[in-house]
């Protein structure tokens, strides 16, 4: 029951990205944390796991067909994720839990924030 639970919340998440562009990680790591009980900490690292395969292939080639993909721009965006990313997991795991969940709430206000008063 769990794996379909997981299925289904992948397939959100899936959705949602191709549909809006947000990242799987607005809709993933809240979910592992509040629905399966998650810690913060392996919410985030199993998101990330997410990432290795290439899980957003058809989304992007779909959006590419549509001339909607800056090839360039991807590809360094690329090489600068590997590097932060590698950054970010070490700092990330030094932190307590409790801070770690509160970083990642502020992240969310402040997107969200800018989304509904930013102009544009």
């Amino acid at each position: 029951m769990q794996v379909l639970l997981y299925m289904l919340l992948g397939l959100i998440a899936g959705v949602l990205s191709g549909v809006v562009g947000i990242g799987g990680g607005t809709i993933i790591i809240p979910a592992l944390v509040f629905l399966f009980g998650f810690t913060q900490h392996k919410a985030q690292g199993t998101t990330l796991a997410l990432m290795v395969p290439p899980i957003g292939i058809l989304a992007a080639w779909t959006y590419y067909k549509q001339g909607f993909v800056d090839l360039r721009a991807a590809v360094f965006i690329v090489l600068g994720f590997f590097l932060g990313g590698l950054l970010g997991a070490r700092v990330a795991v030094g932190i307590p839990d409790a801070v770690l969940r509160k970083v990642f709430a502020v992240y969310l206000l402040i997107v969200a924030a800018q989304m509904f008063f930013g102009k544009k």
